[in-house]
């Protein structure tokens, strides 16, 4: 009996092991999840935060339409923009914006340069507006890539814009590098017949986006419910994103129109975590 009792207790002690370690495991994963989380986020946040530049830089110099824009002024007094050619109505248009080592604005840290084409007026169809980065930060996070609007509007109360990124990569603060690509449509929903920007409200209507990392783990990003931008929020304000990759199967939840830097990720067996940009 003595000898049964010791086998009982030794295999219940070998269970309890692997019972852990699978735990521990479990642990790891949920680790990894965060990580393409951050970096999903972040990567639509710099992608957004950039959009609006563009917005920026067009409407500053009468480039937005050829309606007589507003002379409010819009961009961060610490970033130095230049243009190839200033003369009204003449493209391409080619502005430089330079952040120079630091140029923090509305809490947001940007250095580097940004490089904005346009070939026409942005509100115009047919218009193609390029984005390219050069030894760009984001509040230390260093992006790359391209990022391609064309606009496709067919009706002027509703424009309308796809967005294709290509050669987009991340580097987070800890030395991460996560690449990413893909398109997705915009539209403007609110603001539209206004000479300022304050009152742009923007929607991402569809779209897919792959964020891959050097270790194998990928993730593709579809539109549930349209993202809400405005333009007066750093930040996507509302809508949800569904997340399928190696460790995620969930929703990406942006919130409820609230202007903050939140959101929440459901993971299929419920399990919720917060996600900061």
């Amino acid at each position: 009996m003595k000898n049964l009792n010791r086998f009982f207790i030794l295999g219940l002690a070998v269970s309890s092991f692997f019972f852990l370690s699978c735990e521990k495991e479990t642990v790891e994963e949920v680790a990894v999840d965060q990580d393409l989380l951050s970096a999903n986020a972040q990567i639509d946040f710099s992608n957004e935060l950039d959009f609006s530049t563009g917005l920026d830089v067009s409407a500053e110099n009468n480039s937005y339409s050829s309606k007589t824009g507003s002379t409010e002024k819009y961009f961060p007094q610490c970033a130095t923009v230049t243009v190839d050619d200033a003369t009204p109505g003449v493209f391409p248009k080619v502005f430089t914006v330079d952040f120079g080592a630091g140029c923090l604005s509305n809490g947001i840290n940007r250095s580097g340069i940004i490089t904005i084409t346009l070939t026409n007026y942005l509100a115009n169809s047919g218009c193609v507006m390029t984005i390219e980065r050069s030894n760009y930060y984001v509040n230390g996070r260093k992006i790359e890539g391209t990022v391609v609007y064309e606009n496709i509007t067919s009706n002027p109360q509703v424009p309308k814009w796809t967005r294709t990124v290509s050669n987009g990569q991340l580097t987070t603060l800890t030395g991460a590098i996560f690449t990413f690509s893909g398109t997705r449509t915009v539209q403007q929903t609110a603001g539209v017949n206004t000479l300022t920007l304050g009152d742009n409200i923007y929607e991402v209507l569809s779209g897919n986006h792959t964020v891959n990392r050097p270790n194998g783990t990928s993730l593709t990003v579809t539109i549930v419910t349209p993202l809400i931008k405005k333009y007066a929020c750093n930040y996507i304000s509302q809508g949800q994103l569904n997340l399928q990759g190696t460790f995620l199967d969930g929703i990406l939840d942006y919130g409820d129109t609230t202007c903050d830097n939140q959101a929440t990720y459901t993971h299929s067996n419920g399990a919720i975590y917060n996600v900061s940009l």
